[in-house]
């Protein structure tokens, strides 16, 4: 099961050698409606565009939804949120919800096909030139449609004792996440050592994803690098292991691969956090704050 997991997910993402793309009808609106409580869904079935189109309100006080400032329209586009502009473009960008997973995959279990898959999937052209993640809906709720208008809303705060800069709607999930962390380091060791062994936490930086011409979410402030001191000789990051091994990097077996204890990620995920060691292109360092795909893969 959790290889069949893997497979439709690596398919869902990968423009080069998917033919079909799994259906995401409006009722898994409903997974964006528990994921952002404060923001208003308003739906109704354009028929001239033969789609729906939604009206998301966004509050001006994150959690408090009497402060609606601004309502931005959206196409369901299969999930993708598009504007009205972008619509004939919609086979250019993903679903906004996909199969994240629960679970490791153990790379010991991948077939030659897949494998030959996964290079394709992270190839300079597929990355550059394949559908992508559309960002209108995060552009929106978070002011980011400028560095100058996302920039109001970066607050700087301590997480785990170490100073990072991230969008105001992320201190209350990271101060819970904080909270826990610290309440598992009183009697888990390898969570002491993890914390011991953290060298920084960096979340917000404009900038490009590395090898595309799409924005890091990073560049939102929702995203989150755990830097460690020491990696201990292990791999962290897949771009980094490809350039030390071109052809194997995905084979890295997962003791070989640095990565937080396990209650660390799952403290993360609690709070609405996707953690990057599980994509297959890992990321073993980086966490995402995207509640709408907790929703969707824990709660179904």
């Amino acid at each position: 099961m959790r290889k069949l997991l893997f497979l439709i997910s690596l398919l869902f993402f990968s423009q080069a050698f998917a033919q079909e793309r799994p259906f995401i009808g409006i009722g898994y609106l409903k997974y964006f409606e528990h994921a952002y409580p404060d923001i208003s869904f308003e739906k109704h079935f354009d028929t001239e565009i033969s789609d729906w189109k939604i009206s998301v309100g966004i509050p001006e006080v994150p959690g408090d939804k009497s402060t609606i400032k601004k309502v931005v329209d959206f196409y369901w586009a299969n999930g993708s949120f598009l504007p009205a502009s972008e619509l004939s473009n919609k086979d250019k960008y993903w679903s906004l919800l996909y199969n994240y997973p629960q679970v490791l995959i153990d790379p010991e279990t991948y077939t030659e096909e897949e494998k030959e898959q996964i290079k394709n999937f992270s190839s300079t052209e597929n990355r550059q030139e394949g559908a992508g993640t559309p960002m209108f809906f995060f552009e929106a709720l978070y002011s980011a449609e400028t560095r100058r208008s996302l920039e109001t809303n970066i607050v700087r705060i301590s997480f785990l004792g170490k100073l990072t800069n991230v969008h105001k709607r992320m201190e209350v999930p990271l101060k819970r996440v904080e909270e826990k962390i610290n309440k598992l380091a009183e009697t888990d060791s390898d969570v002491k050592h993890f914390l011991a062994n953290m060298k920084s936490c960096d979340a917000y930086y404009w900038r490009i994803i590395e090898g595309t011409n799409r924005k890091s979410f990073h560049s939102l402030g929702i995203a989150m690098d755990i830097l460690p001191k020491s990696q201990e000789g292990k791999q962290i990051f897949w771009s980094w292991a490809k350039s030390k091994y071109p052809n194997t990097w995905m084979l890295i077996p997962l003791k070989n691969r640095w990565m937080p204890p396990e209650s660390v990620i799952q403290a993360f995920e609690e709070e609405g956090f996707i953690w990057g060691g599980k994509w297959v292109i890992y990321d073993n360092m980086h966490f995402e704050y995207h509640p709408e795909l907790i929703q969707y893969n824990f709660f179904k």
